[in-house]
């Protein structure tokens, strides 16, 4: 068993991984998995900058995650930056601030590399005789972007378009219209890269898709295991978006499964989710809780194996 720590810090949450893993049998247990909602990309697609109150939320929880981390004396931390930081002008101060508090810089990603990462925690623990069968269209649901990845045993075509729940509700507002159209153009792009109909399974992560699944189930409260690799079909996610678009912020709110973080741009979130559902062709989403962030932490383990030493952060 290896310990690793995984940090993924997004346009809209910062989450964090202490788990043990055990290469050989792809096994994954969890220590810590927790999740603060820090909207990193505030503003970025108007000013191209990070605001000032938004990395000094996102500092805040790294202080949290740093201690969670020491606690459970990982051996090694990655940290991983998408889609907000990559495009900021001021990303250094993003990086001094994070090396400051964790001993790690983050590390930028490109669109490609976190597809790749999403892809491997999305898709290990994946069984055909549970009717999961190859080839896979994992798609990545963020705040500022959303990765495509399709394969089977390893990735074979991904794409990184810019459409993500927050960066359309600020892009758009309440304008349906105007979204779905941004929408097609972006689903347009993926698809001159990855051949968005040619999966068997299709599988979807993050928030965005997760709250909507724990909606469609009809949950009392939010429940990882009840979520984790449940099927949901199209006409659910129709419903569920419809219910979405029309309701009111205090009545999405009061939704059991809602995220107080989630409560502005989960109407939008959930259109993209359901574009991508319609282009595909599928007729159901299997959703999965594990993501980029568990193909971190088998990326650090990978890591720390070839290196042959721990490293402490």
């Amino acid at each position: 068993m290896q310990r690793v720590a995984a940090i993924d810090c997004g346009t809209n949450s910062i989450r964090l991984l202490v788990a043990d893993l055990d290469p050989e049998t792809g096994e994954l247990h969890d220590l810590d998995r927790r999740m603060t909602v820090v909207r990193l990309g505030q503003g970025v697609d108007r000013t191209g900058r990070l605001a000032p109150e938004a990395l000094e939320r996102t500092f805040a929880a790294c202080r949290e995650y740093a201690a969670v981390i020491a606690g459970h004396g990982a051996e090694r931390l990655r940290f991983v930056a998408t889609s907000a930081s990559r495009d900021a002008e001021n990303r250094d101060e993003f990086v001094s601030g994070v090396r400051a508090i964790l001993g790690v810089d983050p590390e930028v990603i490109t669109g490609d590399e976190e597809a790749e990462l999403s892809f491997t925690g999305a898709t290990r623990e994946l069984r055909q005789e549970d009717g999961l069968t190859p080839p896979y269209l994992v798609f990545d649901l963020g705040g500022g972007s959303t990765e495509f990845v399709l394969g089977s045993d390893r990735v074979e075509a991904a794409r990184s378009v810019d459409i993500g729940c927050v960066r359309m509700t600020e892009r758009h507002g309440s304008d349906t219209i105007a979204m779905r159209a941004d929408i097609k153009t972006a689903l347009d792009l993926a698809a001159a890269t990855v051949p968005l109909t040619s999966a068997a399974t299709l599988v979807g992560l993050a928030g965005t898709v997760t709250t909507v699944a724990g909606i469609a189930l009809g949950l009392p409260a939010y429940d990882s295991t009840a979520i984790h690799h449940s099927r949901i079909p199209l006409a659910k996610v129709h419903e569920v978006t419809a219910m979405l678009l029309s309701s009111t912020a205090e009545e999405r709110a009061a939704i059991p499964v809602m995220h107080p973080g989630r409560v502005d741009v989960i109407a939008a979130g959930a259109l993209v989710l359901l574009a991508v559902m319609e282009r595909s062709g599928a007729s159901e989403l299997v959703v999965s809780e594990h993501d980029i962030l568990d193909g971190i932490a088998w990326s650090a383990a990978r890591d720390t194996a070839r290196e042959g030493a721990p490293e402490t952060s």
